[in-house]
């Protein structure tokens, strides 16, 4: 089971599941499912693939 710190105390948390720290109470900034990991990904990505499906879109509806 891998380890994960506790952005805010530093604790280590061993739980892959946890949402908050066992220590401190505090968020881990983990996404809850497929939402969850969506809505902490980095914005940079989300940006970026949805100005590559748009622009994909627009060249198949101009080949028309």
């Amino acid at each position: 089971m891998p380890e994960y710190i506790c952005p805010n105390c530093h604790n280590p948390i061993y739980d892959d599941e946890a949402l908050l720290c066992l220590y401190c109470g505090e968020s881990l900034r983990r996404g809850a499912g497929f939402m969850g990991k969506i809505k902490y990904a980095r914005l940079k990505i989300i940006t970026a693939v949805l100005v590559i499906v748009i622009l994909v879109i627009f060249l198949i509806i101009m080949a028309r």
